[in-house]
């Protein structure tokens, strides 16, 4: 409990949500391996760009991430992927991927959460009580996007 308490704390601390970023954008993702990527997305309303790191839900395919707005569809890079689906993903070792987000529709996102669940069930148990703690209301679905990378152009 207490540390859930803490959790969702600190998912609400902009300064230790965005600590990751730095490492990324100079090139040690690696460090936080494959479970959790950066997304560079562009602002709805400033046009700047933007970013945030996000935990992966699951990989269906090679070129393909999906991942979850724990805050729901209120979430700043969520909204902003709405208006421009057209962004840049960095895991791993691999940086600055051009990708394209589509938002999954409840019963897509119901289905990837329901094999997240079964994946990694303890991770849920404690991401589940963060979240609630969090956003302070019972959470039963989340939206997911699936972003899917698009291969460099070699002109």
């Amino acid at each position: 409990m207490l540390l859930s308490s803490l959790a969702a704390r600190a998912l609400r601390t902009r300064t230790l949500v965005r600590a990751p970023i730095p490492l990324y954008r100079n090139g040690f993702g690696w460090l936080f391996g494959s479970r959790m990527l950066m997304l560079e997305h562009t602002g709805r309303s400033s046009g700047q760009i933007r970013y945030v790191c996000l935990e992966v839900v699951e990989r269906p395919a090679p070129d393909q991430i999906i991942i979850v707005s724990g805050f729901g569809e209120e979430a700043q890079w969520y909204r902003n992927l709405q208006a421009d689906p057209h962004c840049f993903v960095s895991i791993g070792r691999r940086r600055h991927l051009t990708a394209h987000a589509t938002l999954l529709d409840d019963n897509e996102s119901a289905l990837a959460l329901g094999r997240y669940q079964r994946a990694h069930p303890r991770a849920w148990a404690r991401l589940h009580g963060t979240i609630e703690r969090a956003v302070n209301h019972p959470v039963t679905g989340l939206p997911m996007v699936r972003l899917t990378m698009h291969p460099p152009n070699h002109s």
